[in-house]
């Protein structure tokens, strides 16, 4: 059953692209990452999903519910941590948790083990105005609102950025406890190890379009991404017919080549022998491999 259901979502600033066409799914009780470099499109997905901007054209919905029509409910079952952290700067933080709570028609007092809890591991000082706080400090705030009523979605924008490794990890561990009872989880990110870390399926966004969808539990087991280094230059290499399973050629350095592989070893092992190249390597392929073969620079042929 998907949570979030997005069909052909495009938004646009005037001329300025914003998202075009995107399309994905993400499904009940899984941690689901959104990656792309700043200025893909992630955030005005996010927005979108969110009715804080509305589409010019497509649909989506969450919890089968209208993103429009339904917003309101919607969020009564949500919570949402922006990229950039902007709250009433005179409310003291205890006062934002349980205006959180009370907007999701919760009684505050009923959540105050929970509220201490996330104050525990977040190491949030409740006393403070939050205006007085850091950048980190913000973003911890932040997640601890998105945390506190026990939203069956969660969707982050960019969550790590301001946070120190310590607190880094801290966030991810509790986001994969409470994912083991069920609470769904898209967050948007660049950086590759935590999606890859903590996702079980990814989608890559550039510039505003979905150009591929990645499941992270057996992808990386069965791809492979090879390097190989000719005897001497050939402006006309191209993969070989037999290799069907191979993808992503590009050229990486002088004479060096790189593309992925997911077939059997047997065709690969041919064609390397009758190139006889002056060195290859043939490694597990990762999240970064992949990344970097569908938006590095380089040309690919």
């Amino acid at each position: 059953m998907s949570v979030i259901s997005i069909n052909q979502l495009k938004k646009y600033y005037g001329k300025s692209r914003g998202v075009d066409c995107v399309t994905f799914d993400v499904e009940d009780g899984e941690i689901f990452g959104f990656i792309g470099p700043n200025g893909a499109g992630k955030s005005t997905a996010i927005k979108l999903l969110l009715s804080l901007l509305k589409p010019d054209e497509g649909s989506a919905s969450i919890f089968g519910l209208d993103i429009i029509k339904d917003s309101a409910k919607i969020k009564e079952d949500l919570g949402y941590v922006p990229g950039e952290v902007r709250y009433y700067p005179d409310m003291r933080v205890g006062q934002l948790l349980d205006t959180t709570l009370r907007f999701h028609h919760k009684n505050p007092s009923d959540y105050l083990a929970l509220q201490k809890e996330l104050c525990s591991i977040f190491d949030i000082d409740v006393s403070k105005k939050f205006e007085t706080l850091s950048l980190g400090n913000k973003k911890k705030v932040a997640i601890a609102q998105a945390l506190i009523h026990s939203p069956k979605l969660i969707i982050l924008d960019e969550p790590t950025n301001g946070l120190d490794p310590l607190i880094q990890k801290y966030l991810f561990d509790y986001l994969r406890k409470i994912n083991k009872f069920g609470t769904t989880i898209l967050f948007s990110s660049h950086n590759l190890a935590e999606v890859q870390a903590n996702c079980s399926r990814a989608a890559f966004i550039k510039e505003g379009r979905i150009i591929e969808m990645e499941d992270l539990t057996s992808n990386a087991k069965s791809e492979k991404v090879v390097t190989i280094i000719l005897q001497s230059a050939d402006s006309a290499f191209l993969l070989p017919a037999p290799l069907a399973q191979a993808s992503h050629l590009r050229v990486t350095g002088e004479n060096e080549y790189t593309f992925h592989y997911k077939g059997e070893p047997e065709p690969l092992l041919s064609f390397l022998t009758a190139l006889s190249p002056k060195d290859f390597v043939v490694e597990n392929a990762s999240l970064e491999s992949r990344f970097l073969s569908y938006y590095e620079g380089g040309h690919t042929k």
